[in-house]
């Protein structure tokens, strides 16, 4: 009696196996429950089924699962708060586009949404409670570039008339061409015999005209025409190929002379303004090169400041928008010292810099989360940028308010 309940119990779990959720049976072989959300296990399953109870405060379960409860999150200083946590729902905080709440323990920050790299596709799109899900991308389709919101695409197939070069690969499409092109198409003896018109010197009856008519006795055509013919057509496609070469090179030797014509003229006209002999811009008389006297004079701290960027109290949140992108901008383009020494310097750690390092515009997402903590003034940044070396910006943060600069 025992050994066929225990027989049962096992066939039991073999037939419901794959429909029970928990994957787990008591001893007399009934399916385990999960927790709904909002709660979790008490008693784990065991004789009886799963006895759940109500997730604490300040936790939360999102799902059916025989997980514990997750502490709730916390908004980071700066970032707004939209729904406090409950029972069944994490906190939601104020993450722009493009961001979503990315925990640290129980702290909660805006990370970047992740980018599918070439190869795979978004599986789930990037919402403000969790990161881009990515796949590969299965055999017949393929993906070209790093996105967060486009799947994998079909692959094409060839149409009638083309010959395919590549075959489709995940990171590729399929590369197809015209069978009809000349440089892929070699006649054949058999084609250039039948074919009069196809070489020069052959009669419409298959005669000879010259050196590159067939033999009467034998029916074979001589192969002068052809290597003519080959020869001919590779001088001409290397000579337009040169001749594209040597235009390029005369535009942009004609954009350098313009270019350095006119910054001559500007240094001259800068230098009269301000009453210094042209000859005085010059700095080596071989090389050419000009300095802009004026620049000079903006880039060097003049001796009645009133100022000093130092003690600067203004917000950089308050910086007009297009100040904050040239900011941005030349941030993101230094070599060496950019963006991630800035933040190191700013006082955030590598695991942070790492995730701003992901999305598109790394020295905005920086510039952006620390404008949002307090005390982020600009003789802060102007200190910082100081000690990586990057007096550019300092200028560029000091400059006017209002004025275009001319290059």
């Amino acid at each position: 009696m025992i050994v066929l309940m225990i027989c049962t119990i096992l066939l039991t779990k073999v037939s419901v196996g794959d429909a029970c959720a928990s994957s787990q049976f008591t001893e007399s072989g009934q399916c385990c429950s999960l927790c709904p959300p909002g709660s979790e296990v008490e008693l784990p399953c065991g004789k009886e089924d799963t006895k759940c109870k109500p997730c604490q405060k300040g936790s939360f379960s999102s799902s059916d699962d025989l997980e514990p409860c997750l502490p709730c999150a916390r908004c980071m200083t700066g970032i707004s708060q939209l729904a406090s946590c409950s029972a069944t729902q994490d906190t939601h905080c104020d993450c722009e586009e493009g961001f979503y709440l990315w925990r640290n323990g129980r702290e909660g920050l805006c990370a970047p949404c992740s980018l599918c790299d070439r190869g795979k596709g978004v599986n789930s799109t990037c919402n403000p409670m969790s990161d881009t899900q990515c796949q590969d991308c299965l055999p017949g389709t393929f993906s070209e570039e790093r996105s967060r919101t486009k799947a994998c695409h079909t692959c094409a197939k060839c149409l009638q008339g083309e010959v395919e070069i590549r075959a489709c690969q995940p990171n590729s499409d399929t590369l197809c061409m015209d069978k009809k092109l000349l440089i892929l198409s070699r006649p054949s003896e058999s084609d250039s015999a039948s074919d009069g018109t196809r070489w020069p010197g052959l009669t419409e009856e298959g005669g000879a005209e010259g050196k590159g008519g067939a033999s009467p006795a034998t029916g074979t055509p001589n192969s002068t025409p052809q290597g003519e013919d080959g020869s001919s057509n590779i001088i001409i496609y290397v000579s337009v190929l040169a001749a594209v070469v040597l235009g390029l090179l005369l535009y942009v030797a004609y954009k350098c002379w313009t270019s350095c014509k006119q910054k001559k003229a500007l240094s001259k006209a800068r230098a009269a303004e301000l009453g210094i002999s042209p000859e005085g811009e010059k700095l080596h008389s071989d090389s050419g090169v000009f300095l802009d006297s004026h620049s000079l004079q903006d880039t060097q701290p003049t001796k009645g400041s009133k100022r000093d960027s130092k003690y600067d109290s203004r917000l950089y949140v308050n910086l007009p928008p297009h100040r904050r992108e040239e900011v941005e901008r030349l941030l993101q383009e230094g070599s060496g010292r950019g963006w991630r020494q800035l933040g190191t310097v700013l006082g955030y750690e590598p695991e942070q810099l790492d995730l701003f390092g992901r999305g598109e515009a790394p020295s905005r997402t920086l510039l952006s989360n620390w404008a949002q903590q307090e005390g982020s003034s600009l003789g802060v940044l102007c200190s910082a940028l100081v000690r990586i070396e990057r007096p550019d910006l300092v200028t560029v943060l000091n400059s006017p308010t209002q004025g275009a600069s001319m290059v």
